[in-house]
C-alpha cells in the first residue's frame, strides 16, 4: 500500500494506546502526509493518572506530531459500551471534518471494553474506508498482523523514546524498551525486513491502477 497523499487517522481510546500500536509508524510518515491522532478519552476523571495527558502531549512531539493534530474526546474511561451512539456520532463528525483515506484503530482481538467499542463503531462510522488494528499487547489476544508496514532503526528509537515520556506507566511490562523493540523485529522478520509495525485486516477498500 502506498501511503503517499493519504490522510491518516489515528484512533486510541486512552492515552498511550496510539504511541504503543503505531508509534513507529506515526514518526515514519508524519512529514510525508497528513494525520490526526485523535484519543477518546483522557483519563482525568482517576486521580492516578492526571499526568497521562500532558505525557501523551509530550510523547507525540517526540514522534513529531504537532499539537494541533493531536485531539483529546470527551468520554469517560471503561464505560465506552454506554456511550456507543455518542462515539459513532463523534466518529461521524470526524469524518465530515477530516475526511480520512486510511484509519487505525484497536485490533478486534482486543479484550478491553473500550478499545473493542471504538473499534466497532469505527467500522460502523467509517464504512468504504480502509481500516486497519493495532495491537495494544496488555489487551490483545490471538493478535496476528496479517499487515505488515517498513519502518526504520531511527523509528523503532523514537517510539521507545515517546513511550519513556510516560512516567505515570514507568516499569510497567508493555513499556519496556526491549518488548517494544522485539515486536518490532518479529513483524520486520514476518515481512523479511529489518523492523515493521504490524497490523490486522479489518477492512481493505482498494483501486487496481495499470
Amino acid at each position: 500500500m502506498n501511503f503517499s497523499g493519504k490522510k491518516v487517522l489515528f484512533l486510541g481510546a486512552h492515552p498511550d494506546d496510539i504511541e504503543i500500536g503505531c508509534g513507529a509508524l506515526i514518526h515514519n510518515i508524519v512529514q510525508q502526509t497528513e494525520i490526526l491522532c485523535v484519543t477518546l478519552s483522557d483519563n482525568q476523571n482517576n486521580p492516578d493518572l492526571k499526568n497521562v495527558k500532558g505525557e501523551h502531549l509530550k510523547s507525540m512531539k517526540v514522534l513529531g506530531v504537532p499539537e494541533d493534530k493531536i485531539v483529546f474526546g470527551p468520554f469517560i474511561t471503561r464505560v465506552f459500551p454506554n456511550a456507543r451512539q455518542e462515539i459513532l456520532e463523534y466518529f461521524l463528525n470526524l469524518r465530515r471534518d477530516f475526511q480520512p483515506d486510511l484509519i487505525f484503530v484497536h485490533s478486534k482481538q482486543d479484550v478491553h471494553q473500550d478499545h473493542l467499542t471504538m473499534t466497532d463503531e469505527a467500522l460502523r462510522a467509517f464504512r468504504g474506508i480502509t481500516v486497519l488494528g493495532f495491537d495494544v499487547v496488555r489487551s490483545s489476544y490471538g493478535f496476528f498482523p496479517h499487515f505488515l508496514v517498513e519502518v526504520t532503526e531511527e523509528d523503532v528509537q523514537k517510539k521507545i523514546e515517546a513511550l519513556s515520556e510516560y512516567e505515570t506507566y514507568r516499569g510497567r511490562y508493555y513499556f519496556n524498551s526491549e518488548l517494544t523493540r522485539s515486536i518490532m523485529v518479529r513483524h520486520g522478520a514476518l515481512a523479511e525486513l529489518l523492523f515493521a509495525e504490524g497490523f490486522d485486516i479489518l477492512r481493505i477498500v482498494g483501486k487496481f491502477e495499470g
